[in-house]
């Protein structure tokens, strides 16, 4: 038996639930699946488990900067503590999440989705019509095709550890290498990050990205950089991975090896069958959100091929905009003004706008202010070892075209920043700006 609804959700994270449940409040019928714990990734086994572990890397490293500056007692991280109490923020978001759809009258099904046509998805032993489908199951981490590749941890499976090893071999230099690797030296682990390329966090300022790397050797990681993983061996309780490096062969023992080379689009939904076409980047869309193959399917956040980077900011957006299209006809696309992004290490990266690079290229008359900060008041009252910020400066507009910060409170200070380039506040402006003092949003006047 087929059964049939307005709409289909498929992935219950934050671009699958808003839209799911907008429609439902118009009086729609609509069924959203996963094959997952109800919820997403960002609140369950991302950004938000995530920042309560690295909440505890940054108490220990406190407290190790203020060592014979009033503090005498060292501290150290209890790894099953620390997960006992970030269970407390995820343990309960599959049931309540299933508990707001049932309220709201939205069907729920546990299971694989896989496309049967371009309005069939068959999910176990049900099969659900749709007059329009929602793609939002986000996105998983890559394959990396080499040898010994299914002894490698992913970072959800990293987050629910119940011990930490005491030697770890982080892949990849993005954003779940730096953040965990940044945890787990505090935790007391041996690590090491080992990335292919010579520039690690490529999205971010790398003159900061200098900064904090040199920051990371301090605090005991060590970074590989041109440094290829080619294999992974098992050997008894511990493994050992084989890469390149300055073409000769090298080895790293190593109790754990986590998968941080990156992610891409969860598409394995049979697409071929509903006639969705896509990219390497996922579904193939307009400027609607909306399938350029078959005008029933939109695709939202992860899965979605834009030019936007793949954040939750960015899903919730796109939620919004394809919520709108389905129940008043395509009338609104997604726009991304500004998009901050910050790397959750000890102190914290930020970004949002124009790269210096980015800035030069466009043409545009610049000026490019920066400087060490780490003598400013705001950063020498707890001792930080690295603090900085580049901001790049239209000079005929007198407006920001970007910013980026290293240090404590760059993950609130972009967000300023975002607003002062989405909104084009003049600099004159910015600097009569009265910001509470002394505040770390009190120095943006000496940034300008």
């Amino acid at each position: 038996m087929v059964k049939e609804y307005d709409l289909l959700v498929i992935g219950t994270g934050s671009a699958g639930s808003i839209t799911a449940t907008k429609c439902k409040k118009e009086g729609w019928s609509v069924a959203i699946i996963d094959d997952r714990p109800f919820g997403g990734t960002c609140s369950q086994r991302g950004c938000d488990p995530k920042k309560v572990l690295v909440g505890a890397a940054e108490l220990i490293d406190w407290n190790k900067r203020m060592q014979g500056k009033g503090i005498e007692e060292d501290s150290k991280i209890n790894w099953t503590e620390l997960m006992e109490f970030k269970r407390t923020f995820t343990q309960s978001i599959p049931e309540d999440t299933e508990e707001k759809f049932e309220k709201l009258g939205i069907d729920i099904y546990h299971g694989k989705a896989h496309f049967q046509s371009e309005t069939e998805l068959k999910v176990c032993s049900d099969v659900l019509k749709g007059k329009h489908i929602l793609i939002a199951t986000g996105a998983k981490p890559i394959e990396m095709n080499i040898e010994g590749e299914e002894y490698l941890t992913m970072s959800d499976e990293f987050m629910e550890l119940e011990a930490l090893p005491k030697k770890i071999v982080f892949i990849g230099g993005g954003f779940i290498s730096f953040e965990f690797a940044h945890l787990a030296a505090r935790a007391g682990s041996e690590v090491h990050i080992l990335h292919r390329s010579e520039s690690a966090l490529k999205h971010f300022d790398q003159d900061l990205v200098k900064m904090l790397i040199k920051r990371t050797e301090e605090i005991g990681v060590h970074v590989h950089l041109n440094t290829p993983v080619t294999g992974i061996e098992k050997c008894s309780n511990s493994f050992v991975v084989k890469g390149e490096q300055d073409d000769r062969q090298v080895e790293w023992k190593a109790d754990l090896v986590v998968h941080g080379a990156g992610r891409a689009p969860a598409l394995d939904i049979d697409l071929e069958k509903g006639n969705v076409k896509r990219d390497k980047q996922g579904v193939c869309i307009n400027e609607f959100m909306q399938s350029i193959s078959n005008t029933r399917v939109y695709a939202a956040g992860d899965v979605a091929s834009s030019d936007a980077p793949p954040l939750t900011p960015v899903a919730t957006t796109e939620s919004h905009v394809v919520a709108s299209n389905l129940l008043k006809g395509n009338n609104k696309t997604a726009n991304y003004p500004v998009i901050p992004s910050v790397v959750y290490t000890v102190p914290k990266l930020s970004s949002v706008g124009m790269s210096e690079q980015e800035a030069i290229d466009s043409g545009l008359k610049i000026y490019v202010k920066s400087q060490n900060m780490t003598e400013w008041f705001t950063y020498k009252r707890t001792n930080e070892r690295a603090a900085a910020f580049k901001v790049i400066i239209d000079q005929e507009k007198d407006v920001v075209l970007g910013a980026h910060f290293l240090g404590g409170g760059a993950d609130e200070l972009i967000n300023l920043f975002a607003l002062a380039i989405r909104f084009q506040i003049p600099i004159s402006e910015l600097k009569q700006m009265p910001f509470a003092y002394p505040t770390t949003a009190s120095d943006i006047s000496y940034m300008l």
